[in-house]
């Protein structure tokens, strides 16, 4: 962690921006103060990463899905780019909504150190809440403080699930368990018909059909070493959707002007 040598640090990682590697020499006088808007750096993301050991909670709140080649699970929380639904004007997450793990671990984030083949914790200095003699400072008497300590193990765990997702992501890939498919929307016209029906998403769910064919052994593997519960979790995330909706249209209507008075 406190390594300044000049090893190549690579990976781009959402949310940071101007990522160092932490070390008493150069951050020992910065510490976090509280600050307005603290997941304001959140508000403009639809969709944000998530563990898969995160899929049951999240699943309470927005539709868990797949993405992209990988195959990235996310949680939807927007129909629009750059408009996410859990987090107010104020930088505020609804109480009712799960935080990711991914916003959670916020300014902190590991990066790789290639010459040495190692992870280096690293801070995002263009944090608005990490100040120079801030109230809870990240080093004391040139070691981390327990605040920094708290952080290095929340990282630490981080790239244990992120593994873990990896592998949980592979092993569905290896049973070619995924399809594609979309959301969509009908609204509804003045009179009551249905309008026409509009796509709203395109992404990667695991299939309902593929996996009751799947051997009962095969079954019986994803049981026991807790797959199936997060393959369920996943499936029940997706009538989220239907929440999404709605909760866009409330936002809509909130930003709509008030008729002027004559």
């Amino acid at each position: 962690m406190t390594d300044t040598n000049s090893s190549p640090l690579t990976g781009n990682v959402l949310y940071y921006t101007q990522p160092e590697p932490l070390a008493p020499e150069v951050h020992g006088k910065l510490g976090v103060d509280p600050v307005d808007k603290p997941y304001g750096f959140v508000a403009k993301s639809h969709i944000v990463p998530l563990m898969v050991t995160e899929f049951a909670p999240a699943a309470l709140s927005y539709p868990v899905i797949f993405v992209g080649d990988t195959k990235q699970p996310v949680g939807v929380m927007g129909l629009r780019a750059e408009e996410n639904l859990f987090v107010s004007e104020a930088g505020e997450f609804r109480p009712d909504a799960y935080i990711p793990a991914y916003v959670r671990r916020y300014p902190f984030v590991f990066a790789n150190d290639d010459q040495q083949q190692r992870l280096i914790l690293c801070v995002d200095r263009a944090a608005p809440f990490i100040k120079e003699g801030g109230a809870t400072p990240l080093f004391v008497d040139g070691q981390p403080s327990p605040y920094t300590q708290q952080a290095m193990d929340f990282c630490n765990n981080f790239e244990t699930e992120r593994q873990r997702t990896e592998a949980f992501v592979k092993m569905l890939t290896d049973l070619d368990l995924f399809e594609t498919r979309d959301a969509n929307f009908t609204p509804r016209n003045p009179d009551g018909t249905a309008g026409p029906t509009q796509k709203i998403a395109d992404f990667f769910a695991i299939s309902e059909d593929k996996l009751k064919a799947l051997p009962i052994e095969k079954l019986a593997e994803l049981r026991d070493n807790g797959a199936l519960g997060q393959i369920y979790a996943h499936l029940v995330s997706l009538l989220g959707w239907d929440r999404l909706i709605a909760m866009t249209f409330e936002r809509n209507a909130t930003l709509v002007a008030p008729a002027n008075v004559n």
